[in-house]
């Protein structure tokens, strides 16, 4: 998988709703790629602060919800694929 691929189920990967093949290929794939394991690390810790908090703050349920819409709309710089050598050769 890359990044992309994983951008779109990490998520669902995260709350234990993907298959298991699924699940699989974003595990190996967090484990090569510092950039989505750092991802999936600030998923986790956003969940776990939440989940402590009887009840979050308006003010706090609305930067995580502008948080995610940057997520959805500002796509990294640069090749993915390029990052993890899985560029395809010229000319091909």
């Amino acid at each position: 998988m890359n990044c992309m691929q994983v951008g779109r189920v990490l998520q669902s990967y995260l709350d234990g709703e993907t298959d298991e093949v699924t699940a699989r290929r974003v595990a190996a794939h967090l484990e090569d790629c510092r950039r989505c394991g750092l991802e999936a690390s600030v998923y986790r810790e956003l969940h776990d602060a939440l989940a402590r908090r009887a009840e979050p703050d308006g003010g706090a349920v609305e930067r995580l919800r502008a948080f995610g819409a940057s997520l959805m709309s500002d796509p990294p710089a640069g090749d993915d694929d390029a990052e993890h050598g899985t560029t395809p050769p010229a000319g091909a």
